[in-house]
Protein backbone atom coordinates (compact mmCIF):
# COMPACT_ATOMS: atom_id res chain seq x y z
CA UNK A 1 0.00 0.00 0.00
CA UNK A 2 1.15 3.27 -1.16
CA UNK A 3 2.00 5.94 1.80
CA UNK A 4 3.02 8.81 -0.33
CA UNK A 5 1.53 11.88 0.35
CA UNK A 6 -0.27 10.63 3.09
CA UNK A 7 -1.90 13.04 5.98
CA UNK A 8 0.75 12.37 9.21
CA UNK A 9 1.80 14.18 12.27
CA UNK A 10 -0.94 16.39 14.42
CA UNK A 11 -4.35 17.17 13.26
CA UNK A 12 -6.92 19.06 15.33
CA UNK A 13 -10.78 18.42 15.83
CA UNK A 14 -11.55 21.83 15.09
CA UNK A 15 -13.84 22.94 17.97
CA UNK A 16 -16.91 24.90 16.07
CA UNK A 17 -18.01 28.57 17.24
CA UNK A 18 -21.56 29.46 17.66
CA UNK A 19 -23.11 32.71 17.30
CA UNK A 20 -25.95 33.93 20.00
CA UNK A 21 -28.42 32.22 18.07
CA UNK A 22 -26.36 28.58 18.03
CA UNK A 23 -25.66 29.13 14.37
CA UNK A 24 -22.32 28.49 12.85
CA UNK A 25 -19.80 31.64 13.38
CA UNK A 26 -18.04 31.40 9.55
CA UNK A 27 -15.01 33.84 10.64
CA UNK A 28 -14.12 32.48 13.54
CA UNK A 29 -14.08 28.91 12.31
CA UNK A 30 -11.92 30.33 9.39
CA UNK A 31 -9.78 31.96 11.61
CA UNK A 32 -9.21 29.02 14.43
CA UNK A 33 -8.56 27.06 10.99
CA UNK A 34 -5.94 29.65 9.97
CA UNK A 35 -4.01 29.54 13.26
CA UNK A 36 -3.84 26.11 13.59
CA UNK A 37 -2.49 25.80 10.43
CA UNK A 38 0.08 28.45 11.10
CA UNK A 39 1.06 26.29 14.19
CA UNK A 40 1.70 23.33 11.84
CA UNK A 41 -1.37 21.47 13.35
CA UNK A 42 -3.77 20.11 10.14
CA UNK A 43 -7.58 20.16 10.31
CA UNK A 44 -9.71 17.51 11.35
CA UNK A 45 -12.87 19.55 11.21
CA UNK A 46 -15.95 17.72 12.76
CA UNK A 47 -14.58 15.50 14.78
CA UNK A 48 -15.89 15.02 18.87
CA UNK A 49 -14.81 17.89 19.83
CA UNK A 50 -16.22 19.96 16.87
CA UNK A 51 -19.31 19.02 18.17
CA UNK A 52 -19.98 17.35 14.72
CA UNK A 53 -23.21 15.11 15.33
CA UNK A 54 -24.76 18.86 16.51
CA UNK A 55 -24.20 20.08 13.28
CA UNK A 56 -26.49 19.17 9.75
CA UNK A 57 -24.61 17.93 7.06
CA UNK A 58 -25.88 20.94 5.31
CA UNK A 59 -23.84 23.23 7.92
CA UNK A 60 -20.79 21.50 7.59
CA UNK A 61 -20.55 21.39 4.19
CA UNK A 62 -20.86 25.27 4.20
CA UNK A 63 -17.85 25.50 7.27
CA UNK A 64 -15.59 23.31 4.67
CA UNK A 65 -16.59 25.14 1.83
CA UNK A 66 -15.44 28.71 3.27
CA UNK A 67 -12.12 27.25 4.56
CA UNK A 68 -11.30 26.26 1.57
CA UNK A 69 -12.34 29.80 -0.31
CA UNK A 70 -10.11 31.14 2.67
CA UNK A 71 -6.89 29.71 1.04
CA UNK A 72 -5.98 27.15 4.11
CA UNK A 73 -4.27 23.87 2.46
CA UNK A 74 -6.63 20.87 1.89
CA UNK A 75 -3.69 18.56 1.93
CA UNK A 76 -3.74 19.44 5.64
CA UNK A 77 -7.68 18.71 6.01
CA UNK A 78 -8.86 15.44 7.31
CA UNK A 79 -12.89 16.63 7.96
CA UNK A 80 -15.42 13.96 9.81
CA UNK A 81 -17.53 12.63 7.45
CA UNK A 82 -19.17 9.74 9.17
CA UNK A 83 -22.71 9.47 9.70
CA UNK A 84 -25.31 6.82 10.85
CA UNK A 85 -27.20 7.09 7.36
CA UNK A 86 -25.46 6.00 3.95
CA UNK A 87 -26.63 8.74 2.44
CA UNK A 88 -25.41 11.43 4.35
CA UNK A 89 -22.43 9.67 4.52
CA UNK A 90 -21.86 9.66 1.08
CA UNK A 91 -22.67 13.94 0.61
CA UNK A 92 -20.10 14.27 3.13
CA UNK A 93 -17.63 12.59 1.90
CA UNK A 94 -17.47 12.91 -1.46
CA UNK A 95 -17.37 17.16 -1.07
CA UNK A 96 -14.55 16.62 1.16
CA UNK A 97 -12.79 14.22 -2.02
CA UNK A 98 -13.93 17.16 -4.14
CA UNK A 99 -12.39 19.85 -2.65
CA UNK A 100 -9.02 18.09 -2.42
CA UNK A 101 -8.91 16.96 1.16
CA UNK A 102 -6.47 13.83 2.17
CA UNK A 103 -8.52 12.04 3.71
CA UNK A 104 -11.81 11.41 5.93
CA UNK A 105 -12.35 10.69 9.36
CA UNK A 106 -15.57 8.19 9.28
CA UNK A 107 -17.00 7.21 12.01
CA UNK A 108 -18.96 3.89 12.01
CA UNK A 109 -22.66 3.94 11.88
CA UNK A 110 -23.34 4.11 15.96
CA UNK A 111 -26.77 4.15 16.72
CA UNK A 112 -27.65 0.86 16.54
CA UNK A 113 -25.19 -1.30 19.22
CA UNK A 114 -24.70 -4.74 19.18
CA UNK A 115 -24.25 -4.29 15.43
CA UNK A 116 -21.42 -7.11 13.38
CA UNK A 117 -18.56 -6.51 11.72
CA UNK A 118 -20.56 -7.57 8.40
CA UNK A 119 -22.72 -4.83 9.11
CA UNK A 120 -20.25 -2.11 9.64
CA UNK A 121 -18.24 -3.55 6.64
CA UNK A 122 -21.26 -3.34 4.50
CA UNK A 123 -21.74 0.42 5.60
CA UNK A 124 -18.11 1.21 4.85
CA UNK A 125 -18.07 -0.73 1.66
CA UNK A 126 -21.11 1.33 0.23
CA UNK A 127 -19.93 4.38 1.22
CA UNK A 128 -16.82 3.95 -0.62
CA UNK A 129 -18.80 2.65 -4.12
CA UNK A 130 -21.04 5.41 -4.13
CA UNK A 131 -18.47 7.40 -4.01
CA UNK A 132 -16.79 6.07 -6.51
CA UNK A 133 -13.05 8.56 -6.54
CA UNK A 134 -9.84 7.26 -6.98
CA UNK A 135 -8.54 10.00 -4.47
CA UNK A 136 -10.60 9.05 -1.57
CA UNK A 137 -8.79 7.83 1.88
CA UNK A 138 -10.84 6.74 4.57
CA UNK A 139 -9.48 7.03 8.27
CA UNK A 140 -11.65 4.93 10.13
CA UNK A 141 -12.66 6.55 13.80
CA UNK A 142 -12.46 3.83 16.76
CA UNK A 143 -14.40 5.36 19.69
CA UNK A 144 -16.01 3.06 21.23
CA UNK A 145 -16.56 5.45 24.81
CA UNK A 146 -18.87 7.95 22.95
CA UNK A 147 -19.94 5.61 19.78
CA UNK A 148 -19.60 2.22 21.51
CA UNK A 149 -19.86 0.41 17.99
CA UNK A 150 -16.27 -0.13 17.45
CA UNK A 151 -13.73 -1.16 14.66
CA UNK A 152 -12.13 -4.16 15.51
CA UNK A 153 -8.77 -5.64 13.32
CA UNK A 154 -10.74 -8.05 11.59
CA UNK A 155 -12.91 -5.42 10.03
CA UNK A 156 -9.67 -3.73 9.26
CA UNK A 157 -8.24 -6.74 7.71
CA UNK A 158 -11.18 -7.05 5.69
CA UNK A 159 -11.46 -3.38 4.66
CA UNK A 160 -7.88 -3.47 3.61
CA UNK A 161 -8.17 -6.64 1.44
CA UNK A 162 -11.56 -5.06 -0.31
CA UNK A 163 -10.13 -1.42 -0.70
CA UNK A 164 -6.28 -1.24 -0.22
CA UNK A 165 -6.61 1.93 -1.35
CA UNK A 166 -9.59 3.37 -0.12
CA UNK A 167 -8.85 2.69 3.48
CA UNK A 168 -5.70 4.60 4.55
CA UNK A 169 -5.79 4.09 8.11
CA UNK A 170 -7.24 4.50 11.65
CA UNK A 171 -8.04 7.40 14.88
CA UNK A 172 -7.76 5.34 17.81
CA UNK A 173 -9.56 7.50 21.11
CA UNK A 174 -10.11 4.13 22.95
CA UNK A 175 -8.05 5.16 25.32
CA UNK A 176 -6.57 1.71 25.73
CA UNK A 177 -2.52 2.00 24.41
CA UNK A 178 -3.01 -1.75 24.36
CA UNK A 179 -5.60 -1.60 21.80
CA UNK A 180 -3.43 0.96 19.72
CA UNK A 181 -0.77 -1.43 19.71
CA UNK A 182 -3.07 -4.59 18.29
CA UNK A 183 -3.38 -2.55 14.94
CA UNK A 184 0.31 -0.76 14.89
CA UNK A 185 1.08 -4.45 15.40
CA UNK A 186 -0.93 -6.23 12.89
CA UNK A 187 -0.76 -3.12 10.39
CA UNK A 188 1.38 -0.42 10.32
CA UNK A 189 4.44 -1.85 8.45
CA UNK A 190 1.62 -2.56 5.28
CA UNK A 191 1.29 1.04 5.20
CA UNK A 192 -2.39 1.52 7.24
CA UNK A 193 -1.45 4.83 8.98
CA UNK A 194 -2.46 4.63 13.21
CA UNK A 195 -3.29 7.89 14.34
CA UNK A 196 -4.49 7.97 18.37
CA UNK A 197 -6.49 10.03 19.70
CA UNK A 198 -5.05 11.71 22.65
CA UNK A 199 -1.12 13.22 22.86
CA UNK A 200 -0.74 11.50 26.11
CA UNK A 201 0.28 8.27 23.88
CA UNK A 202 1.88 10.63 21.01
CA UNK A 203 5.67 9.36 21.74
CA UNK A 204 4.22 5.32 22.48
CA UNK A 205 2.64 5.55 18.99
CA UNK A 206 5.98 7.02 17.07
CA UNK A 207 7.72 4.69 18.91
CA UNK A 208 5.76 1.68 17.29
CA UNK A 209 5.61 2.81 14.03
CA UNK A 210 2.03 5.16 14.47
CA UNK A 211 2.13 8.75 12.49
CA UNK A 212 1.19 11.17 14.50
CA UNK A 213 -2.19 12.43 16.60
CA UNK A 214 -5.80 13.73 16.22
CA UNK A 215 -6.46 15.34 19.23
CA UNK A 216 -9.14 17.53 20.82
CA UNK A 217 -6.10 19.43 23.11
CA UNK A 218 -4.43 20.39 19.54
CA UNK A 219 -7.00 23.26 19.77
CA UNK A 220 -5.37 25.08 21.80
CA UNK A 221 -1.89 23.37 22.43
CA UNK A 222 -1.21 22.47 18.86
CA UNK A 223 2.44 23.56 18.85
CA UNK A 224 3.84 22.00 21.63
CA UNK A 225 2.51 18.71 20.35
CA UNK A 226 3.61 18.93 16.80
CA UNK A 227 7.43 19.99 18.67
CA UNK A 228 7.22 16.20 20.15
CA UNK A 229 5.97 15.15 17.21
CA UNK A 230 9.27 16.13 14.96
CA UNK A 231 11.70 15.56 18.34
CA UNK A 232 10.11 11.91 19.53
CA UNK A 233 13.91 10.57 19.13
CA UNK A 234 15.22 13.57 21.36
CA UNK A 235 16.40 12.60 24.50
CA UNK A 236 14.14 15.27 26.18
CA UNK A 237 11.10 13.31 24.60
CA UNK A 238 9.68 12.00 27.83
CA UNK A 239 9.48 15.40 29.49
CA UNK A 240 7.99 16.59 26.70
CA UNK A 241 5.02 14.17 27.08
CA UNK A 242 5.07 14.78 30.48
CA UNK A 243 4.49 18.60 30.08
CA UNK A 244 2.14 17.59 26.87
CA UNK A 245 -0.48 15.38 29.50
CA UNK A 246 0.06 18.15 32.29
CA UNK A 247 -1.91 20.24 29.91
CA UNK A 248 -4.53 18.10 28.67
CA UNK A 249 -5.01 17.15 32.68
CA UNK A 250 -5.83 20.96 33.90
CA UNK A 251 -8.52 21.31 30.32
CA UNK A 252 -9.91 17.72 30.24
CA UNK A 253 -9.64 16.03 33.61
CA UNK A 254 -12.23 18.81 35.81
CA UNK A 255 -14.20 19.65 33.36
CA UNK A 256 -16.33 18.44 30.13
CA UNK A 257 -13.29 18.99 27.38
CA UNK A 258 -15.35 20.72 24.94
CA UNK A 259 -16.73 23.31 27.07
CA UNK A 260 -13.25 23.75 28.33
CA UNK A 261 -11.42 23.97 25.10
CA UNK A 262 -13.88 26.64 23.91
CA UNK A 263 -13.41 28.78 27.02
CA UNK A 264 -9.54 28.77 26.64
CA UNK A 265 -9.92 29.91 23.56
CA UNK A 266 -11.94 32.26 24.68
CA UNK A 267 -9.44 33.21 28.02
CA UNK A 268 -6.21 33.76 25.22
CA UNK A 269 -8.17 35.34 22.75
CA UNK A 270 -9.57 37.54 25.20
CA UNK A 271 -13.17 36.66 22.70
CA UNK A 272 -16.14 36.07 25.26
CA UNK A 273 -18.04 34.43 22.29
CA UNK A 274 -15.57 31.73 21.91
CA UNK A 275 -17.44 30.02 25.10
CA UNK A 276 -20.68 28.89 23.68
CA UNK A 277 -21.51 25.23 23.26
CA UNK A 278 -24.81 23.62 21.35
CA UNK A 279 -27.08 22.33 23.52
CA UNK A 280 -27.25 19.87 25.07
CA UNK A 281 -23.85 20.97 25.81
CA UNK A 282 -23.33 23.53 28.21
CA UNK A 283 -21.04 26.13 28.64
CA UNK A 284 -18.58 25.97 32.25
CA UNK A 285 -19.77 27.99 34.98
CA UNK A 286 -18.60 31.58 36.17
CA UNK A 287 -16.78 29.63 38.50
CA UNK A 288 -15.74 27.09 36.53
CA UNK A 289 -14.03 29.87 34.49
CA UNK A 290 -12.34 31.14 36.93
CA UNK A 291 -11.33 28.10 37.80
CA UNK A 292 -9.43 26.77 34.61
CA UNK A 293 -8.19 30.70 34.15
CA UNK A 294 -6.15 30.26 37.36
CA UNK A 295 -5.02 26.60 36.84
CA UNK A 296 -3.98 27.67 33.12
CA UNK A 297 -1.89 30.36 34.48
CA UNK A 298 -0.26 28.86 37.31
CA UNK A 299 1.19 26.43 34.66
CA UNK A 300 2.73 29.17 32.32
CA UNK A 301 0.29 27.86 29.30
CA UNK A 302 0.11 30.29 26.48
CA UNK A 303 -1.31 30.20 22.80
CA UNK A 304 1.14 31.96 20.85
CA UNK A 305 -0.39 34.21 18.07
CA UNK A 306 -3.64 33.79 18.69
CA UNK A 307 -5.62 36.79 17.55
CA UNK A 308 -9.47 37.59 18.15
CA UNK A 309 -11.37 37.38 15.50
CA UNK A 310 -12.74 40.41 13.75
Amino acid sequence: MSTANRIKGVLSPVVTPFKADYTPDTARFVAHCQWLMSQNCGLAAFGTNSEANSLAAEERMSLLDAVVAAGVDTSRMMPGTGCCSIPETVKLTAHAVKHGCAGVLMLPPFYYKGVSDEGIFRHYSEVIQRVGDARLRIYVYHIPPVAVVGITPKLVERLLKEYPTAVAGMKDSSGDWNNTKTFLDNFAKSGFDVFVGSESFLLANMKNGGVGTISATANVNPAAIHKLYTEWKNADAEAQQQRLNLVRDTVGKKYVMISALKQTIAIYANDPAWSKVRPPLTELTAEQNQSLAAELKAIGFEMPGLKRAG
